[in-house]
């Protein structure tokens, strides 16, 4: 698949991360080091593999006894903790992850040695190894298997409450356990890797309300990709209004920057964020007198279109009547650039009067395409935009009363704009665009990038 030129915001958070290519859409870069710590705090920290383990099964060991040597059963064999569990994570190009997890297995249970009846402990190093792929990607999930799962019995310490332990004991334990327990232990893995791929897709296909205005459905759009140095995430959002349709946007794949030193990389694209803009920014009109109080410029405009106005038209001199509309017209649309983010916005702004009989009369009807600067920044796990005005075009739509040249409207009508139609989009804005929580990895230490 052939990618674009990527235009959008890009975040990066925490440390040691490497990477060099990812996907847009919503897209994310997860490094090694951030990938152990999920994994550890969902396997280990929250007790899900213990929690697994306190289930096995374990055979009894019998042994016949030789020649010298009485006859062994142990029974009862059980799980009594897992000791200085850890875990760490290498990533695999094109494959998926390498899991390997170390721990020391405390078991007890009862031994028989010829008629003399003891407790057993047996503590058993193991480090279990095993390559985990993502496959069967259907409805924005992905299902996980495990290729090779390789386990590995290290050293076996065994006690006897009386503390007299033969040779053959021990033999017999040490032979039973290296051709039981692999057996055993991968199937565990298995289960514990399936529930923490349920736990972390919850991450990445959530459903988050913006504000009463509507909400962005985050999903994964492929299946995840790996090089040996990020695991990349493919994230879309759907856009949709309350009771209403989705906002389309241009989901298209195209390439990161190349990004260094963080634990995580999140990549919004400018198609998704006019969408999120069109979503917040749906202000309906705004009319208001041509008045001190409504706006601080409002004398100095009215006097500049009182110029403009032809002598005879009486019922345009009344400065009580003089009123003020404005309208959004068309959609935003937010333009990205290096270090710069600028939204385009037209507004259709009618200056009219109303007449004796009810009827109005429209001095003027002009359009105004908007240049506004934006601020970026993070707050609450969420992206803030904040505008400023950068530049006005005014163009004359129409006219009741035959004014032509509005040349020297311009920087009273940017007044106006500033004083009373920013302030509402700023307000609009201000609940921010909620980010996904991806992975559980908080966004902290953000640094934002144009």
């Amino acid at each position: 698949m052939k990618m674009g030129k990527f235009f959008g915001i890009i975040f990066f958070c925490g440390l040691l991360f490497p990477c060099r290519e990812v996907l847009s859409g919503l897209s994310c870069a997860v490094s090694p080091r951030a990938m152990q710590n999920v994994l550890s705090d969902a396997i280990l920290q929250n007790g899900l593999l213990q929690q697994h383990l306190q289930g096995l099964v374990l055979p009894n060991i019998m042994g016949d006894g030789g020649l010298l040597s009485s006859p062994t059963s142990i029974t009862g064999l059980h799980l009594v903790k897992v000791r200085l569990p850890r875990l760490s994570v290498v990533l695999l190009p094109g494959i998926g992850v390498q899991l390997t997890v170390t721990a020391k297995l405390e078991l007890s249970g009862n031994c028989l040695v010829g008629l003399l009846s003891d407790l057993i402990d047996i503590l058993v190093d193991v480090n279990i190894t095993a390559n985990i792929k993502c496959t069967n990607f259907e409805s924005s999930t992905v299902q996980v298997i495990i290729e090779d799962c390789l386990c590995v019995l290290g050293a076996i310490k065994i006690k006897l409450l009386s503390g007299l332990l033969s040779l053959s004991v021990n033999d017999i334990v040490l032979n039973k356990l290296t051709a039981t327990l692999p057996g055993l232990l991968c199937p565990v893995v298995d289960i514990v890797i399936n529930l923490v791929n349920i736990q972390l897709m919850g991450t990445l296909n959530a459903v988050i309300p913006v504000g009463t205005a509507g909400t962005i459905h985050y999903q994964l759009a492929s299946l995840p990709f790996t090089s040996g140095l990020f695991l990349g995430l493919d994230l879309d959002g759907a856009v949709q209004q309350v009771g209403g349709s989705i906002i389309p946007h241009d989901s298209s794949p195209s390439a990161l920057p190349p990004l260094l030193d963080k634990l995580l990389v999140l990549g919004l694209p400018q198609s998704f964020l006019t969408a999120v803009l069109s979503l917040l920014l749906q202000i309906p009109p705004q009319t208001f007198p041509c008045t001190p109080e409504a706006f601080s410029g409002a004398r100095h405009l009215q006097e500049a279109i009182t110029a403009l106005v032809p002598s005879g038209c009486s019922v345009c001199r009344g400065s009580s009547a003089l009123s003020i509309r404005i309208t959004l017209a068309g959609k935003p649309l937010i333009l990205l650039e290096e270090n710069k983010a600028t939204v385009r916005l037209s507004v259709m702004i009618q200056v009219f009067v109303k007449r004796l009989d009810g009827s109005i009369l429209n001095l003027l009807l002009l359009k105004a395409d908007l240049g506004l600067n934006a601020r970026v920044s993070i707050a609450g796990g969420r992206l803030v935009l904040g505008l400023s005005l950068g530049s006005t075009s005014l163009s004359l739509e129409s006219s009741d009363v035959g004014i032509s040249n509005i040349s020297s409207l311009k920087p009273h009508f940017s007044g106006l704009l500033v004083d009373t139609f920013l302030p509402l989009m700023n307000a609009a804005l201000s609940i921010g665009i909620p980010l996904p929580n991806v992975l559980g990895i908080p966004l902290l230490k953000v640094e934002i990038q144009i």
